[in-house]
């Protein structure tokens, strides 16, 4: 038994981008109309060009609209066009390309009635396109053909070659078997037939490789009701029509007549038994167990067609009297093989075959049920046939759109069982060609329309382009020239008299022969009395009849030997023979037993592809599933990550403002001390004022009592005194003034960025005799020995704080200009901040003896300045420049 066959893998995607591609060619022919027909729908505008117009019924019964619409093919053919001209641009470049072992699929599309069949077959006197291409076949490969049997098909869709010596037991094997008598065995042409194969064109492809053999296998079989079968199957009846008896039941096999009273066994009748399809390890789609009959000429080629064309399935309907109800597929398989280095011989090496196919498919005809009226099986048959060429539509449709806007849908191949058989034409490589028949006549207006819609459409369509098969390697016309060495030894043999091989054996047996009878003496006669010469002879010749009497008896004696050795030879041979048959025929019945079993095994294999089939959409979506949740998971770790990231970006950022603030805050606290400790210095130094001036007043002696000045005096000289002008409820506006530079008298170079800001306080920097500029030039550093950058930024306080940057320009050995900085001076501009001013006028009542109201007044504080003093440690030192006013005793 077979090992069970494993899965077929799915077949990769190709990359648009290395594959080159063809559009599917796509003809369109014009029935010509019937004498009966008048009104015509379909006009031929140019050669590739055919126009539609809706007939006058159609446009009443649309309110009257008018629409012409006109539809562009490769090709059009007119009412006049014949089948040469058809096959001449349609199907020769087919042929041609089988030839040279690449693949191709022709069929004709369009509606009942319009004219596929006859495209396709032809009628007497007028060969359509299959006998035409069988005809350009036989034509270029006649005088290179291989004898049959050298190539046999094996039952996966491949091609074995074999030795003469098994292809001849091969072939007497086979005309040892009991012809089937059928049909199919007449010998003679049919003359249905005769006139549609007699064609005078002599077409041929030019450049065969004449150093390879080949091999022609025919196939036929039908898709009626999406089941497949095969119409050369052998059997004894005519399963399409079988015979009936007056009871209307099948009649049993072997009976002439079956009467109503002779019971009828259900197991009698067979019906045909419906083909699967299968995919090979080359991705092409085959029918399992299909007849595949080897053909050497036209004639027997078309004699296997028409044997399987009187089994389609045809019917008379209203809209056609013969109208087909399958799908039927013609298929032409080529095997080639090179012949080795002598020339003679079939290179024994499986890999060197190609194995070509063309497909030829007659559709049937789409129809409407209402036109036909069909009825019971005619409306299951019209059903099935409108639902495999929607089934073709759609198929086109999706690989259209995938093409044209790079989606990836899923053709739905399976869903018919003639999109399923041609999946590797679309999806692999070869030429598709189309030849759309439409009729003119306007009760097909809306079914023409649809038809012209879907050619057009599947024009769009891309199949990539075959590629040439690889060379074997051997030197090119080897065939031709071990012919001409061998007729020129043989002539060169002929020219020095030498006989040939056959005649030089036959020469020494004679020579041998005669050796064996005793020598003639000498017959010369000198003298008349000699009588001597003569009874020498005549007892020589005597002594060769004797010899020759003994020669013939032993001869008769051994040929009798020889003949009953032969006859017991026969009869053994004739024992042994029938000894093989009947082994032979327990074989066969093992090797049923075992195809039962294969059978039961790969209808078993069809159940678990199918499961698996299951499993793998089911994983497929878990793993849609699992690819979901983890590309959720990934986001979900990257936004952690990130916040993660910001919050030791935001933790960063608050440890450093946590120590921006403590060290302000440091700074503040040393600040307030130092300001605490200098107010606490100067209250100390104030009560030590105060107990000085008591002392001199305590110790000194009292003179006279001078006259006390009056008030306005001594406020004049308060404000003499004082230093800060007395407050005023409304105090006049500032004058700006700018603060003198200390490097003032040189010239410089004010660097100040459009970026600063204008601060807009009283104490301006400014510099004078300077060339003030935004960015710095080497222009500008020629002309000044100063340089002055000002610097802006934001101080911690939230104050702006600028930065002047003073430095030296001077030249560098290149003659250019450098900056050497020097000093750097900070300005802060700070807003008043304290306690609040309390003037005399303020507190009409002070208390007369506090110290503290006497250090808070207004003309108190006036009457002392504090200067800072540059270098102190302790921070600024103090310098009394006034005398604090008395107060009143």
């Amino acid at each position: 038994m077979r090992a069970a066959r494993a899965r077929t893998p799915r077949r990769p995607k190709a990359t648009p981008s290395n594959v080159l591609k063809d559009p599917v060619g796509v003809y369109c022919r014009v029935r010509p109309l019937s004498e009966q027909d008048v009104e015509c729908c379909i006009e031929v505008v140019s050669d590739t060009t055919v126009q539609l117009h809706p007939p006058d019924g159609y446009r009443i019964f649309r309110n009257g609209e008018y629409k012409e619409t006109q539809y562009t093919f490769k090709e059009v053919f007119g009412t006049l066009v014949t089948q040469k001209q058809l096959f001449d641009v349609v199907a020769k470049p087919l042929v041609e390309d089988l030839i040279r072992g690449k693949n191709g699929l022709l069929f004709t599309y369009g509606v009942t009635g319009s004219g596929k069949t006859h495209t396709m077959t032809g009628s007497p006197g007028d060969g359509g396109l299959l006998p035409r291409c069988l005809d350009m076949i036989f034509n270029s490969i006649g005088p290179f053909q291989a004898k049959r049997f050298v190539f046999k098909l094996d039952d996966k869709n491949g091609v074995d070659v074999q030795c003469e010596v098994d292809a001849l037991l091969e072939r007497q094997r086979r005309e040892a078997m009991p012809v089937q008598k059928t049909p199919s065995g007449k010998r003679q042409i049919d003359p249905e037939f005769a006139d549609m194969i007699n064609v005078q064109d002599h077409c041929k492809v030019e450049e065969v490789d004449e150093d390879s053999v080949y091999s022609v296998f025919v196939s036929y079989v039908e898709i009626y009701n999406n089941y497949i079968y095969d119409l050369l199957e052998e059997i004894p009846y005519d399963p399409i029509k079988p015979k009936w008896n007056s009871c209307n039941t099948p009649m049993r096999k072997g009976d002439k007549w079956n009467s109503c009273s002779t019971p009828m066994r259900i197991d009698d009748f067979i019906p045909p038994q419906s083909r699967v399809l299968r995919e090979d390890q080359n991705h092409n789609m085959y029918v399992i167990g299909c007849t595949e009959v080897e053909v050497k000429s036209t004639d027997e080629a078309f004699e296997v067609f028409w044997r399987g064309q009187k089994r389609r399935r045809i019917a008379n309907t209203q809209l056609n009297r013969e109208s087909s109800r399958s799908h039927s597929v013609f298929m032409i398989k080529l095997a080639q093989a090179p012949l080795d280095a002598d020339g003679d011989n079939v290179l024994q090496e499986k890999e060197q075959i190609t194995l070509s196919q063309l497909s030829l498919v007659d559709l049937a005809g789409s129809e409407r049920t209402n036109r036909t009226k069909a009825e019971g099986s005619r409306l299951r048959e019209a059903g099935n046939i409108n639902q495999s060429l929607m089934t073709l539509r759609t198929c086109i449709e999706v690989l259209r759109e995938n093409q044209m806007y790079g989606t990836y849908k899923m053709v739905p191949y399976r869903d018919s069982k003639l999109t399923h058989l041609f999946k590797n034409y679309f999806d692999g490589e070869g030429k598709v060609r189309m030849i759309v028949c439409v009729n003119p006549k306007a009760e097909d207006y809306e079914e023409s329309l649809q038809v012209m819609r879907f050619a057009e459409m599947t024009q769009e369509v891309e199949v990539a382009r075959p590629v040439d098969k690889p060379l074997c390697g051997l030197t090119p016309g080897r065939r031709f020239k071990n012919q001409a060495f061998k007729d020129e030894l043989s002539r060169k043999l002929e020219a020095r008299g030498g006989p040939v091989i056959g005649e030089t054996e036959d020469q020494s047996v004679t020579e041998m022969f005669l050796q064996n009878f005793p020598p003639l003496p000498s017959c010369e006669l000198l003298d008349i009395n000699d009588d001597q010469t003569l009874p020498r002879l005549i007892d020589a010749l005597e002594k060769r009849h004797k010899a020759r009497q003994m020669l013939s008896e032993e001869f008769a004696k051994n040929a009798l030997a020889f003949k009953t050795m032969m006859q017991e030879f026969d009869t053994k041979m004739v024992s042994k023979e029938n000894f093989a048959q009947g082994k032979l025929a327990e074989k066969e019945k093992a090797i049923a037993g075992q195809r039962m079993e294969i059978e039961r095994l790969e209808k078993k294999n069809k159940t678990l592809e199918y499961k698996i089939d299951i499993l793998e959409k089911t994983a497929t979506i878990y793993e849609e599933e699992k690819r979901t949740l983890q590309q959720e998971l990934e986001s979900k770790s990257q936004k952690l990550q990130r916040q993660a990231s910001d919050k030791r970006r935001l933790e960063a950022r608050l440890q450093g403002m946590v120590v921006e603030t403590t060290t302000k805050w440091e700074k503040e606290c040393e600040r307030r001390v130092a300001a605490k400790q200098l107010e606490m210095q100067n209250k100390l130094w104030v009560k030590d004022e105060k107990l000085k001036q008591l002392k001199a007043i305590v110790t000194e002696p009292k003179p006279e009592k001078p006259e006390r000045p009056s008030r306005e005096k001594d406020r004049e000289r308060g404000l003499q005194r004082s230093v800060s002008p007395s407050p005023v409820p409304n105090p006049p506006p500032v004058r700006l003034r700018h603060r003198r530079s200390r490097s003032a008298g040189e010239r410089w170079v004010d660097h100040k960025p459009s970026s600063n800001v204008p601060t807009e306080t009283v104490m301006q920097p400014h510099v004078p005799n300077a060339i003030t500029v935004a960015t710095a030039s080497e222009k500008a550093l020629a002309k000044c020995d100063k340089y002055m950058l000002t610097h802006q930024e934001l101080a911690s306080d939230g104050e702006i704080e600028t930065k002047l940057i003073k430095g030296d320009v001077f030249k560098t050995r290149g003659g250019g200009q450098a900056v050497q900085f020097t000093d750097i001076e900070t300005l802060k501009q700070e807003s008043p901040t304290g306690r609040k001013r309390r003037s005399s006028q303020s507190s009409p009542n002070p208390p007369e003896d506090g110290a503290e109201s006497e250090w808070t007044d207004v003309e108190t504080r006036c009457s002392v300045a504090v200067e800072m003093r540059a270098g102190s440690s302790l921070g600024p030192g103090y310098q009394h420049h006034a005398q604090p006013k008395r107060r009143k005793p």
